[in-house]
């Protein structure tokens, strides 16, 4: 397989690399071997990838291990770094359409999220972290006497990163923008799903001037080549983000090597309706909680719990923006829904609605698979809402990560608050209500990294992203994450402080 090949994606046709990215050079994968990558909308493959495993990961972590003790990358300005973080914005700038379109080939989203959100979003985390770059500073201190203490943050090192397939360049400008920014290399592997896109911005990487080396791209499974990542003895640092199953493996891989330091983003979510909530704006937050990325989001809004005197009202309401819904191929302007992303992902969401049919809630709306156009293969599954659901059923427990929306009822604010955090997770929450003192208040009692009043699914690279309890380990974005990615050295001066031991003279 040639390392470089022409892609159609919509009404572009775009050259790709397609092997490794190691050392800022193209390398085919040590067993030669490839994978395909379908465009979710007719289930057919577009293109064949190199396939990463375990050898290949060994040869990007020597690479970036190399990079990372050279001096010269030791010494370099923090300024320059930053330079070249914003000069990879600009390339992304410059290839904006080019990004949107492989995006969408790769995942299933409609143009208007993928111009609206993913790519403006990546340039943003890009300019943000630029920003950091040379300002990554410690502390100092007199306050022991006879004392000069003073503190430092290091990079860590070799950063493995894993990033998940439903928003693969915007996870990728997470991961890869504060490790570079504190000066640390990185092998990061992208999700077999939706490799394309990091593919792209590989060569946009070499433009902009990154020191061969300080990013490393691998393409393959994650039995293979994300469990070399969390395994690696010369992998200081793991961050992912996708599944909770997968983040526990990650975290005994991590903890049974070096004992490397790891970030996990997970998922969990749920949204809360109370009476004097205006309904009008917290349906069209709603919609849009379980409309972007047509479910497949980690916070995506998919348990609402609705006070019962507006219950039937906001169903109404609700129902009648669903059905608005036009599912199709995404590349289609008119449709509003594209397909998920693969053909696991939709069988396991069709799985779901199985579940909640069979434990007795009332499908509301939809639940079905939905053929693609002229009877194409491609995974389109109906916006779907469950009602008369309760708390014991899968799925008001588990991930359903698709278009499927269950509601429920309740009774007072103290009930809701016990529902809403009935749950292993604690990602995210929404609070609809125009009493700002019961906002406060309830954000406060719920059990999540990130709360919103008023609105759902937002999410900026400024502010810290994570969760509580299974929703995983620490936090992305902001200035919380450069702690993911520096160590923090103290460093004592003597000023005349005697031993402790020492002989009175």
């Amino acid at each position: 397989m040639p390392s470089q090949q022409s892609i159609k994606a919509g009404d572009r046709t775009i050259k790709l690399n397609t092997w490794q990215f190691i050392g800022n050079e193209w390398k085919e994968a040590v067993g030669k071997s490839t994978f395909g990558i379908e465009n979710p909308s007719t289930g057919e493959e577009v293109i064949q990838v190199s396939e990463g495993k375990a050898e290949d990961v060994d040869i990007a972590v020597k690479t970036a291990r190399k990079t990372f003790k050279d001096p010269a990358y030791k010494e370099m300005n923090p300024t320059d770094r930053s330079a070249i973080l914003q000069k990879l914005a600009d390339l992304m700038q410059e290839n904006f359409d080019d990004l949107v379109a492989l995006e969408m080939l790769d995942t299933g989203k409609t143009h208007k999220q993928c111009s609206n959100l993913d790519v403006p979003a990546s340039i943003g985390t890009l300019r943000y972290y630029a920003g950091w770059a040379d300002k990554v500073l410690g502390l100092s201190s007199f306050n022991i006497p006879k004392t000069f203490a003073y503190t430092k943050r290091e990079p860590v090192g070799v950063c493995g990163q894993i990033i998940p397939w439903n928003f693969p360049l915007l996870m990728f400008t997470w991961k890869i923008a504060p490790a570079f920014a504190c000066g640390n290399t990185v092998v990061i592997k992208s999700a077999e799903a939706t490799p394309l896109s990091a593919l792209y911005m590989c060569d946009l990487i070499v433009k902009a001037g990154f020191p061969a080396g300080s990013i490393n791209l691998i393409t393959g499974y994650g039995k293979n080549a994300g469990a070399a990542i969390a395994s690696h003895m010369d992998v200081n640092k793991v961050a992912f983000t996708g599944s909770t199953v997968t983040g526990r493996s990650i975290l005994k891989a991590a903890a049974s090597s070096n004992l490397k330091k790891v970030t996990l983003e997970l998922g969990g979510k749920r949204n809360i309706i109370f009476p004097d909530a205006d309904l009008k704006k917290a349906i069209e937050w709603s919609i849009w909680g379980i409309n972007m990325n047509f479910g497949q989001t980690c916070h995506a809004g998919t348990r609402i719990y609705v006070h019962e005197d507006v219950y039937d009202e906001f169903l109404e309401l609700y129902t009648a923006r669903m059905k608005k819904m036009v599912v199709g191929d995404n590349f289609d302007k008119n449709n509003t829904q594209g397909p998920q992303n693969s053909k696991m992902q939709y069988e396991k969401i069709l799985g779901y609605i199985d579940s909640g049919k069979s434990d007795g809630a009332t499908v509301h709306l939809g639940g079905n698979a939905i053929k693609g156009k002229d009877g194409s293969k491609g995974y389109f599954i109906e916006p779907t809402i469950f009602t008369n659901v309760t708390a014991n059923m899968k799925i008001m427990r588990e991930e359903i990560f698709g278009p499927v929306v269950a509601i429920a009822k309740f009774k007072t604010e103290e009930e809701v608050i016990e529902m809403a955090n009935d749950t292993t997770y604690g990602l995210a929450a929404g609070v609809h209500t125009k009493d700002y003192e019961r906002a406060i208040r309830v954000t406060s009692a719920l059990e999540a990294g990130t709360t919103w009043v008023n609105m759902y699914n937002f999410v900026h690279w400024s502010i810290p992203f994570g969760g509580y309890k299974e929703s995983g380990i620490g936090r992305e974005c902001g200035e919380a994450a450069l702690e993911n990615y520096t160590e923090v050295k103290a460093v004592y001066f003597n000023m005349g402080m005697r031993a402790p031991d020492a002989l009175d003279d």
